[in-house]
């Protein structure tokens, strides 16, 4: 059963459980970490109030999560902050608990009417969700959220490319195009028992006491922070004042005239609907439309690929055409080579993309006009194009805020022909596009560029 603002096929019921008396409906956020816009929040709402209970919140805080690292956690803490205090002010107290998220979600399991999750898309987010399913001793659903159309409803194969994919997605999409609403709680709690982290340490702090890797990515706070209302606070911003120039400046970096959204729909801190909501709440132009091309059809193409692909963080997921031509051309002689710590240190002879990966580093961010060079870069001046492809994602997933994510895989891919076609023959690319500084220097100011990076140094 839904309402009608929580269409059914957001609903997967996980395993066959029945419902059994249980002191709470328990919500498990792992993917949606938000109290607002989020599909599976109100669905553990709506199911506590029919079976006269309270509803629990637990989000599993595993510092080994795969590649993450004190950028990532950071930003992810200062989300989750902002999202207890606002689930107390509803009565529903959110527990975050050090460890591997299955083993936060089971504990809480055990007391529970009805377990609710949202759903994640890479191979270990299901995995989990599986596991949990098969373990738990009461029924589970998972309920999406962090897609505009449900990925089995927009399609039920991997797509070849935005062109594939375009029509099937704008067919469904208006029936999913509809605000969630928030539920009053009848049996609100107020706190837990349970000693959960103190979020209200400082991120950093907390980090060093979890033991969690600091990498060579130190938190960009002062450039990207956590949480759902920064991230509305930004894209406010950037419709009001940047969106009339989205479309002409899509290739120009210097510019700044871009959403930034990527690392706040990667945590799941800002709803992919909201900010089509929030778009559509104004007269439509083609910068509308550009932007819309990005949020439903680019990013649940990555979606696709991520759910429908099981190589999808693989050389061997790429088509088998770019597997080929580059394969084909992998003895081609290559002026430049560059060892994975030489492109981290950002010393290469480009200037161009030292600036890029600079800002990177610095930021957490890069404009996508830039990682797309970026990436095609790697390609070029690696040994072969298996060993670019995994210093490509190894950075990207280090120092990228939005790393470690559909989009991030997507985007990689992209660079060694995913969701790409065939383009004329050259060395070292063979069919796969290629990029160079020369075309740079004719799209886009990048001596601009190069000063706004001199800035953050």
């Amino acid at each position: 059963m839904s309402e009608p603002d929580i269409p059914e096929e957001r609903i997967h019921l996980l395993n066959d459980k029945p419902l059994r008396d249980g002191s709470w409906v328990l919500y498990w956020m792992q993917q949606s970490q938000r109290a607002a816009d989020n599909h599976a929040l109100e669905y553990a709402v709506r199911r506590a109030n029919e079976l006269g209970l309270p509803v629990r919140v637990v989000f599993g805080l595993w510092k080994d999560y795969p590649e993450a690292n004190t950028r990532h956690f950071t930003f992810l803490l200062e989300g989750l902050r902002e999202t207890q205090r606002e689930l107390r002010t509803r009565g529903v107290p959110l527990l975050v608990s050090a460890g591997h998220p299955t083993a936060a979600a089971l504990a809480q399991a055990a007391a529970a009417a009805l377990l609710v999750t949202d759903c994640g898309y890479l191979r270990h987010q299901r995995g989990w969700r599986s596991l949990v399913a098969e373990q738990a001793p009461c029924r589970v659903a998972a309920v999406e959220s962090d897609a505009i159309v449900p990925v089995e409803t927009a399609s039920n194969k991997a797509e070849y490319g935005a062109y594939t994919i375009r029509r099937k997605l704008w067919r469904q999409a208006e029936r999913f195009l509809v605000p969630v609403a928030a539920t009053p709680l009848r049996h609100p709690l107020r706190q837990v028992p349970e000693r959960g982290l103190d979020l209200e340490q400082e991120p950093e702090l907390l980090c060093r006491q979890l033991g969690i890797r600091a990498g060579s990515a130190p938190p960009v706070s002062r450039f990207f922070r956590g949480g759902g209302s920064q991230a509305l606070i930004r894209f406010r911003r950037f419709l009001k004042d940047s969106l009339a120039r989205y479309q002409a400046h899509h290739n120009q970096p210097q510019c700044g005239d871009v959403s930034c959204m990527s690392p706040y729909l990667h945590f799941g801190q800002i709803s992919p609907l909201r900010l089509a909501l929030e778009l559509a709440a104004i007269p439509p132009s083609e910068n509308s439309e550009a932007l819309e091309e990005q949020l439903l059809v680019r990013r649940e193409l990555a979606l696709n690929h991520a759910f429908f692909n099981r190589a999808y963080d693989a050389y061997e997921g790429l088509p088998a055409w770019a597997q080929q031509t580059l394969e084909k051309h992998a003895l081609d002689p290559r002026p430049y080579r560059y060892p994975l710590p030489q492109l981290e240190a950002a010393e290469t002879h480009d200037p161009y993309w030292n600036a890029c990966m600079t800002e990177m580093r610095i930021t957490g961010f890069l404009h996508n006009y830039l990682r797309m060079y970026w990436g095609k870069k790697i390609l070029e001046w690696s040994a072969s194009p298996q060993e670019g492809f995994a210093a490509a994602l190894a950075l990207n997933n280090a120092y990228f805020l939005d790393g470690r994510d559909p989009n991030s895989y997507a985007g990689v891919g992209w660079v060694f022909g995913l969701h790409d076609r065939p383009w004329p023959q050259r060395p070292i690319f063979g069919k796969v596009r290629s990029m160079t500084a020369a075309g740079l220097e004719r799209k886009c100011d990048i001596r601009a560029y190069l000063a706004f990076v001199a800035t953050l140094l």
